[in-house]
């Protein structure tokens, strides 16, 4: 059974940071794409972030780039989110995708298989 539970959401004032992190089970860690997605309050979710099976390249939307990093650490089965510089329009729920056999980037959301449970991040101005 493939769990993705994310973790490290919460309530920021604008201009601070949060690191998000998505912890894997039940499926190749290792030879999957990972990403980061958030949908905020009566919007459709939105790509933010995505890296490859390796870690070697990533993908951020251009409202997040040179804000946003997203890493991830194959030992530990876990996928970071690390978001500084956080505007109030960044607040939405975050989740984290995982795209089992596949070895690049993906930013579409239909191409995902499993889905966390997302967590709340909130900007405060």
């Amino acid at each position: 059974q493939v769990q993705l539970v994310e973790s490290g959401g919460g309530l920021v004032q604008a201009g601070g940071s949060l690191r998000l992190s998505c912890a894997a089970s039940g499926l190749a860690f290792s030879s999957s794409a990972m990403g980061w997605f958030r949908q905020a309050p009566g919007k459709e979710r939105e790509f933010v972030a995505a890296i490859n099976f390796s870690g070697r390249a990533v993908y951020y939307a251009d409202s997040v780039k040179g804000r946003f990093t997203i890493s991830r650490d194959n030992d530990k089965k876990t996928v970071y989110l690390q978001m500084m510089s956080l505007k109030p329009e960044d607040t939405a729920v975050y989740y984290c995708g995982a795209r089992p056999g596949v070895s690049w980037i993906v930013t579409s959301e239909s191409v995902y298989d499993y889905w966390g449970q997302g967590t709340q991040v909130t900007v405060s101005s």
